[in-house]
């Protein structure tokens, strides 16, 4: 019998890795994802600085707010961000709807008038992503409550649609009530804004939740552990990344992190430092 040159290679790895299972193919993980800044833990809320700040610290990018009284619908502080952008190469990543912490969008008529005019800031600047605050007086606690804001996203969803916006969940209630609003919202683009802070301080288990979300139910995560650095305090980090990698997520991570030193600069970039070697190390 003539066996040919390929077969006769293919039969010596065969036997090699046999002989070793250690040498058997493993798939390699990757972290598709990009690592941003929250301007107003930069202390640069709604301030084009934050963009040069962002990137000189190493960021990939910047999540800007909007601003408590909604500043940026002024088209002079959006032409600001978006020259400061393009000079510096450096991406705005997605934007918060800082003033929910004001009008709330769970029941005051203001929070869904203030949505519908995110909207087209978001469009005029290229920004896919608007973040929805529910905290502190706002947070979610009934069902009714869930219900209105779902009923609420349900009216606002079309025009986020048309303008290719997606509208963030950002909450202390589980992923389970996050994606029953998004069910009753009936949209595509109202999905979670998952912070693994928020949701450990709330007694969930974030791994769990971020493995049954998956990639399509979320928009963006934030990442801290307030008021430690990361990797000091309660959460898993290592597990963290292994879980987004795991479920091929590749949008954006933001560090909405204090500064337990009291400096912004060096305190960011010991976190920064951080998670980047916590994503070397699920690469390897």
């Amino acid at each position: 019998m003539t066996i040919s040159r390929r077969h006769f290679l293919q039969l010596g790895v065969a036997a090699t890795v046999a002989a070793n299972p250690l040498l058997a193919a493993v798939p390699r993980k990757t972290v598709k994802f990009k690592v941003g800044v929250t301007d107003w833990n930069l202390k640069l809320t709604a301030n084009p600085k934050s963009v040069a700040l962002a990137k000189q610290l190493g960021f990939d990018g910047v999540q800007i707010s909007i601003g408590r009284k909604m500043e940026l619908k002024d088209a002079a502080l959006q032409d600001a961000f978006l020259t400061e952008a393009r000079r510096l190469n450096f991406p705005l990543a997605s934007l918060c709807l800082d003033i929910l912490h004001v009008n709330g969008l769970k029941s005051d008529p203001l929070g869904q008038r203030w949505v519908a005019e995110a909207i087209p800031i978001a469009k005029a600047m290229g920004i896919k992503v608007i973040l929805l605050p529910f905290f502190g007086k706002w947070a979610l606690q009934t069902t009714a409550e869930m219900d209105y804001t779902g009923d609420a996203l349900r009216e606002l969803a079309p025009a986020a649609e048309k303008a290719g916006v997606i509208l963030g969940l950002e909450d202390t209630i589980s992923a389970r009530d996050n994606v029953r609003i998004m069910e009753r919202a009936k949209s595509k683009a109202v999905l979670t804004y998952y912070d693994v802070g928020n949701s450990t301080l709330n007694g969930f288990n974030i791994i769990e939740e971020l493995r049954w979300l998956g990639r399509e139910r979320i928009c963006e995560v934030h990442l801290k552990d307030n008021p430690s650095f990361m990797g000091q305090g309660k959460i898993d980090f290592p597990a963290v990344v292994n879980a987004l990698s795991d479920i091929g997520y590749n949008q954006w991570a933001h560090l909405e992190c204090v500064a337990p030193t009291g400096s912004v600069e060096n305190d960011m970039t010991v976190n920064l430092k951080f998670i980047r070697d916590v994503m070397a190390k699920v690469r390897s």
